[in-house]
């Protein structure tokens, strides 16, 4: 049995994309390091898991395994599944997505998915993502610098912390923390037919804004810097309470 740390990676890209790689051979010299990753690109599948079909392993050395899934199927085999760690993992590290993971867009990501699926759990958690392929020479040392950060403090049990770091393209003027920007997409249906004469659509399009958001995300890659933005996992919206008390015909009966 050894104290050294158990890192559980994961992402969207698959098993082989070059960004889990650069991932990987950062984190190594902190401890364990065990990727269970899907075995092909599963980006903007957001948090959706795996139940109308059984999954596939694949072991591919020592300590890199594909499952045919989601990376929320991947975390959650890794942590239930008794063959792929000799305990529970200290960190959950979700990426490098090829790509930025923006604003809104954390809604979409795979990569977040992943992460948010250890934290969900009870386990700190970072999402990672680069505005490039991934492989600039310089990221490794700001993924190791982040993790071991993580790792030496003290985090709350109760509510783990889930970190959604994004990299600019070009080497980082430094690291500001932030909060989540906003999306604003070309909202776009495109329809049309395959040979066998069925109609058929793509939809989405590209980003067209992001708004003006002091302090986000956005603002600060855009600007040269890494962004480290903290997620919340409670979905409560408190400040709408008093609005779902009116729907459900509650507040009057208070005033009386």
């Amino acid at each position: 049995m050894t104290d050294r740390p158990i890192l559980l990676l994961t992402n969207d890209d698959g098993v082989h994309a070059k960004g889990l790689r650069t991932l990987r051979e950062a984190l190594l010299p902190l401890g364990q390091v065990v990727v269970v990753a899907p075995t092909t690109e599963q980006s903007a599948t957001s948090h959706s898991i795996t139940i109308d079909r059984p999954l596939r392993h694949i072991e591919h050395s020592p300590d890199v395994h594909s499952i045919d899934g989601t990376p929320a199927d991947c975390i959650y085999l890794a942590l239930f599944e008794q063959r792929f760690l000799s305990r529970r993992p200290d960190l959950v590290v979700s990426g490098i997505n090829h790509g930025s993971n923006l604003g809104t867009g954390v809604f979409y990501s795979g990569t977040v998915a992943g992460a948010r699926e250890g934290a969900l759990r009870g386990i700190p958690a970072f999402a990672f993502s680069h505005d490039g392929d991934a492989e600039a020479a310089w990221i490794g040392s700001y993924v190791f610098d982040l993790v071991q950060r993580c790792l030496l403090l003290n985090k709350p049990t109760d509510h783990p912390p889930l970190l959604n770091v994004n990299f600019p393209r070009e080497q980082p003027l430094g690291v500001r923390v932030t909060r989540v920007g906003r999306h604003i997409y070309e909202e776009r249906v495109i329809p049309r037919v395959d040979p066998g004469g069925r109609e058929y659509f793509w939809i989405g399009g590209k980003v067209i804004d992001y708004g003006v958001i002091e302090g986000s995300d956005k603002q600060a890659v855009d600007a040269g810097y890494v962004s480290v933005t903290p997620l919340d996992l409670e979905p409560t919206a408190s400040e709408h309470m008093g609005l779902a008390e009116q729907v459900a015909g509650l507040a009057a009966k208070k005033d009386v």
